[in-house]
């Protein structure tokens, strides 16, 4: 299991966080998905996923801006 983490910054209200946890969590091999709203941070456990195929699903939630954590 790998762990991926970006930072979104335009993560605001709990809205956001099911919009982002619904695209993502529809992405084939994605364990689990976790959004901090305080931390703007999208942390995602699983097998590995490409990070480009993992930012499509947070822009598919509507977040344009996002940044890989290292």
């Amino acid at each position: 299991m790998t762990t991926t983490q970006f930072r979104v910054p335009d993560i605001s209200c709990d809205h956001c966080v099911r919009a982002i946890t619904t695209e993502v969590s529809a992405v084939a091999h994605v364990a689990k998905v976790t959004v901090d709203i305080p931390s703007k941070l999208v942390t995602i456990d699983h097998q590995n996923v490409p990070a480009p195929t993992l930012v499509s699903a947070i822009n598919e939630a509507g977040f344009d801006t996002v940044e890989a954590v290292a």
